[in-house]
């Protein structure tokens, strides 16, 4: 194994599905899925791509003309953000490449990449796969960022401060002004600011959502990223898509082309058909995925005593601080193998000093909900 990924963490998702595989009857809170497929327009709109036969041959690196224009009318419609020439939209084959696009098109060997913790796991694997370095800033009690903190940690070395809102894991939604901020020392510091939005609309309540793509000026520091995973369920079609300023687009295209040539151009037909269909397609699922998330949080009330179960107002999770004396694979460990009930351990997420867990409840069934929580619940009674 080389250096470089002898530093990089081994991905917890597979260990934990692993896990579940053999022991059959598991209820699963790990993985964030949804419990929906893509609309019906999704479908039916790949007909169009075996009436081509030049759709399987190479498209453009970028994505496909169609796709990108819809995307751009998306993003003017509901994000508030302009495609111009000032800036450039890709397909990627995911949100997660998108991320590898970005760092390996701004950072080189050692530059420094500012993550807010508890992060996205498979951020810091990036970083690391980069050779660059993972500046670990803590958000405060409610996982919501300190200003302070991340300018303090900006270097010489500094290339990209990373938000992810709504945020995965720990639900929480950044506030505009929180935003607002952390673009605008991004400008004044010359850094980039990658805002991460998977989970844009997986947001409950009063809390909502914010673009800090939309700010005037923010487009020659600004990397946006976007995927149709959660919203459309279109988890296993790997579609997502970036906004980058025009200055990278060379660059991006130079990796893009190495390691994928083109996203997958039946997927983009099938994003095609997806955005369609419309929003109302994602928001009527939304909504259940909200009613699930309010049984989850009451049933969550029965643990509380020894765990902390801060706000989540969106996204597909809550992040849960567990009063045990194990460490959080073994808790993970434990409640699979005696309670048939999984989570991911919080350490994952760089929470290293406390016995943690993120759960997912977006795969779950109305059903399904209270088996898993009582389940949860219990597991936790017993080994604490």
């Amino acid at each position: 194994m080389t250096h470089r990924m002898s530093s990089v963490q081994l991905p917890v998702i597979p260990i934990v599905g692993e896990l579940i595989r053999e022991h059959p009857g598991t209820i699963s809170l790990g993985q964030g899925v949804v419990n929906y497929g893509p609309p019906p327009s999704a479908l039916e709109r790949m007909n169009d791509f075996f009436k081509e036969s030049e759709n399987h041959k190479y498209k453009p690196v970028e994505g496909i003309a169609p796709l990108l224009e819809a995307l751009a009318a998306k993003l003017a419609a509901q994000n508030r953000v302009a495609v111009n020439e000032r800036n450039r939209l890709v397909v990627t084959a995911g949100g997660n490449m998108a991320f590898m696009n970005a760092i390996l098109a701004i950072a080189d060997p050692g530059d420094e990449i500012v993550l807010l913790a508890p992060f996205y796991f498979n951020h810091e694997m990036a970083v690391c796969m980069a050779d660059c370095k993972p500046v670990i800033v803590w958000t405060d009690e409610n996982f919501q960022p300190r200003l302070d903190a991340i300018a303090a940690a900006i270097t010489p070395r500094t290339r990209a401060i990373v938000t992810i809102s709504p945020n995965n894991p720990t639900g929480a939604v950044y506030s505009e002004e929180s935003l607002r901020a952390i673009n605008s020392l991004c400008r004044e510091r010359g850094v980039y600011h990658i805002s991460d939005e998977a989970y844009e609309d997986f947001v409950y309540g009063n809390a909502a959502h914010f673009s800090s793509a939309s700010i005037p000026g923010a487009a020659p520091h600004t990397i946006s990223l976007y995927s149709l995973s959660k919203s459309y369920g279109f988890a296993s079609w790997r579609v997502g898509y970036m906004l980058i300023p025009e200055h990278l687009f060379v660059s991006i295209k130079k990796i893009q082309d190495t390691i994928l040539i083109c996203p997958p151009v039946i997927s983009q037909y099938a994003a095609l058909g997806a955005l369609d269909g419309g929003s109302n397609y994602v928001r009527e699922r939304v909504k259940e995925i909200e009613a699930t998330r309010a049984h989850v949080r009451e049933a969550l009330q029965s643990v509380q005593d020894i765990c902390r179960i801060p706000r989540a107002d969106g996204a597909l999770y809550f992040f849960l601080y567990v009063n045990a004396p194990l460490k959080p694979m073994q808790l993970v460990e434990r409640l699979v193998k005696e309670h048939r009930v999984a989570a991911i351990p919080g350490d994952a997420f760089g929470a290293t000093d406390c016995c943690s867990l993120r759960i997912s409840f977006g795969a779950l069934k109305r059903e399904t909900v209270e088996e898993g929580i009582g389940r949860l619940a219990s597991g936790l009674r017993a080994l604490i």
